[in-house]
């Protein structure tokens, strides 16, 4: 493993983009505003309809719907990624055909979660759906969200497939992923998941971050991974460190809580969110605030 090179949708970093909303309603204005100030801002991909997108709570012709636009909006500027997992394999497979007819870039599919799975359904359920479409696909590692880990052993299974080309971990384990990364080399590329690290991740090899700090930072988070890509690790840790507070005060309740309420508090979308997700609590609110004007986000 490790010898042949695989095509790589993207190098730096991509937004885990939000879909805002309003009134209820998937909110397109907004929506188009974002990924032109994203591209504006010199993100080298967008992530749509992800965990930060709040996909799992989109109706399947919104999820659709948000999918078809933003391949529109970005009129080949930046590849599109699509957030088309689902802990029901069919459903997976059905919504990343429809991602790669209307022109999406990638896929991104999440371990399936509450039903969790073996390390042989894991396997059967990611070849399914790279079996049946016909656009490179990133794993997403998420254990903390799904219940579910993908181990070594199933990586080394999946990066046979010549479509599946990376993973998104998102485990904040550096110890798995430097082995991921000796074992498998260039047969995987691996997207840091985690914006507290980003540079750690890509000292090892990584190619880039999926990154909810660049809903509201797009160049900073672009400028800390071409920092990597350059071999320049100092400057990339200076930012790195520099914005530690800004990013940890974004996790301070669940994704994408504090990242919704820090585009509401720019004026980049609404802040309106869908339950079961809500409002941050006060002090959370004023702790990422505080974080926002250290960075001159907000005045």
């Amino acid at each position: 493993m490790g010898t042949f090179q695989k095509k790589i949708v993207f190098d730096g970093a991509a937004t885990a983009l939000v879909t805002p909303f309003k009134n209820g309603q998937v909110d397109y204005d907004a929506f188009g505003r974002l990924i032109d100030w994203q591209i504006a801002g010199g993100i080298d991909a967008l992530v749509v309809c992800g965990t930060t997108g709040e996909g799992s709570t989109l109706t399947d012709e919104e999820h659709r719907e948000c999918l078809r636009y933003s391949v529109e909006r970005a009129a080949g500027r930046v590849p599109i990624v699509a957030g088309t997992g689902s802990n029901d394999t069919d459903y997976a497979i059905e919504l990343s055909k429809y991602a790669c007819e209307v022109g999406c870039d990638a896929l991104l599919l999440v371990t399936p979660y509450y039903n969790k799975a073996t390390p042989k359904g894991l396997i059967k359920s990611f070849l399914a759906v790279a079996d049946a479409t016909d656009k490179p696909i990133i794993l997403y590692n998420v254990p903390s969200r799904t219940g579910v880990n993908i181990p070594l052993k199933v990586y080394k299974e999946l990066a046979k497939h010549e479509r599946i080309v990376a993973t998104k971990e998102a485990s904040g384990n550096l110890s798995a992923i430097a082995e991921i990364r000796a074992e498998l080399g260039d047969s995987l590329a691996v997207y840091s998941g985690n914006d507290d690290q980003i540079v750690p991740i890509m000292s090892l090899g990584g190619r880039g971050v999926i990154s909810v700090l660049s809903n509201v930072m797009p160049k900073e988070t672009h400028d800390m991974c071409r920092f990597c890509l350059d071999g320049n690790y100092k400057s990339a840790a200076d930012l790195q460190l520099r914005l530690l507070k800004l990013i940890n005060s974004l996790f301070i309740e669940v994704n994408p809580i504090p990242a919704k309420t820090a585009c509401g508090m720019m004026g980049l979308c609404s802040d309106e969110m869908r339950l079961p997700l809500c409002e941050m609590e006060d002090a959370n609110r004023a702790v990422l605030e505080a974080a926002m004007r250290e960075v001159g986000l907000i005045k």
